[in-house]
């Protein structure tokens, strides 16, 4: 009988528990449906339609869409082109004529078609178009990770002591208003040299401590195939590099360059890992999430880098949605990036203090997977800085005060460790 008795106190005390949790998601659950998300019905068929108009206007067909260099061939730049496919007021056609004197802008028609026209602030449409901010404000700096100061070869960054980037191309299939290189993009796309790849490649040759090599740009995906299986062939044959990582917001912007002939290409050269660029759960869409599958089929590992934008996704709700969102796609939230401080890009900017209330939302009301990293990029090249909430209060020899996700205080444990060979006499 006593027996009993404890277990249905101990359910008892079980499904108090559970309602205790499921109240905790109650406010994450009333607003979720209201957030706008790529992958809803509503905005699948917003998409299809906008698609079709795009394609009107562009004398396209299906097949033309879901080929990559069509949609490269055909990205949107012309002010009357765009006003044609989403609602312009004047006075935003005329920030756009002014922004362009300055800072490049462009848009593929696929990224385009995402945009909703009955929000004005659409946040795709927020990193997509221009906005007179970008030339009003005309504070920060044009290379705040000074990466003119860590190129000690080619067309190589270097900021660590085993890792280093190969920048590749200053061409992206859309060109972000939040972009941290936008020095780079200027008014024709070029990509790197051979004679400058070349010379990057000697150089991890000749530096074997480098172990991870990172190809960036621009979007490293905008290279053609040939060059790119090149590339990657020279750095898989360098015994000391064990993996190679290439950046991409081609999953994001223009989905259809993942072909088969680029899988068959990105399988000869096992382990691969791409870094991705989703912002918003409205770029997670059927075609963003094929583009995913296609890759993670293969046995590429897909990692999300998030920049933390204003009016974007400085929302605890937003980002939350997007990360699980992304877990569908089997992309695996890996940080989120503080925006740093571009010229043109300032309204974007946010304070820490949401960052970190994010993350302190995060813990705990989602599954770990869904929860990146928070990082600062330390000034003039100094590298990325975690923030994190802080869970340690204080700490002494045998005892560590914690705080757990709910806030609970509690004194845990903390044990000085012996030599095994101590304990296993």
């Amino acid at each position: 009988m006593e027996c009993v008795h404890l277990q249905n106190n101990s359910r008892e005390i079980s499904l108090n528990r559970a309602q205790e949790l499921k109240n905790r998601i109650e406010d994450y659950l009333n607003i979720k449906d209201s957030i706008p998300r790529g992958l809803s019905e509503e905005n699948t068929k917003k998409q299809i339609e906008k698609k079709k108009k795009i394609l009107d206007l562009l004398k396209g067909s299906e097949e033309d869409w879901n080929d990559w260099h069509w949609q490269l061939q055909n990205r949107i730049s012309d002010v009357d082109l765009l006003s044609q496919i989403i609602p312009l007021e004047e006075k935003e056609i005329k920030a756009i004529k002014q922004v362009q004197k300055k800072f490049r802008w462009s848009i593929s028609p696929y990224y385009a078609s995402l945009i909703d026209d009955e929000n004005k602030y659409c946040p795709i449409k927020l990193m997509s178009v221009p906005t007179k901010i970008e030339v009003e404000k005309q504070v920060g700096s044009n290379d705040p990770m000074a990466e003119e100061f860590t190129n000690p070869a080619g067309s190589i960054t270097r900021r660590y002591p085993d890792r280093l980037i190969i920048n590749v191309t200053n061409e992206c299939a859309m060109y972000c208003r939040h972009c941290q290189r936008r020095r780079n993009i200027g008014t024709l796309d070029q990509h790197t040299s051979r004679e400058e790849l070349q010379e990057s490649i000697e150089y991890i040759r000749n530096n074997p401590e480098i172990r991870d090599v990172l190809i960036t740009g621009g979007d490293a995906l905008t290279l053609s195939d040939h060059v790119l299986d090149w590339l990657l062939g020279e750095l898989h044959a360098i015994p000391t590099v064990d993996y190679i990582r290439l950046g991409t917001r081609t999953l994001v912007t223009m989905p259809q360059r993942i072909t088969e002939n680029l899988l068959n290409i990105l399988k000869k050269y096992s382990p691969i890992y791409i870094n991705t660029h989703f912002n918003h759960p409205m770029e997670v869409t059927k075609e963003s999430k094929e583009a995913c599958d296609k890759l993670a089929n293969i046995g590429v590992p897909l990692g999300n880098q998030a920049v933390l934008l204003n009016g974007v996704n400085n929302n605890k709700y937003v980002m939350r949605l997007m990360n699980q969102e992304l877990l569908k796609c089997r992309v695996r939230p890996y940080y989120i990036f503080h925006a740093k401080k571009v010229i043109g890009t300032t309204h974007f900017k946010t304070s820490i203090d949401e960052g970190i209330e994010i993350m302190e939302y995060l813990r705990g009301y989602t599954s770990g997977m869904a929860i990146p990293t928070y990082i600062v990029n330390a000034p003039k090249g100094k590298g990325k800085t975690p923030i994190l909430p802080q869970y340690i209060i204080s700490h002494g020899k045998n005892y560590v005060k914690i705080r757990t996700w709910e806030g609970e205080v509690i004194d845990y444990p903390n044990y000085q460790s012996k030599p095994i060979e101590e304990l296993l006499k």
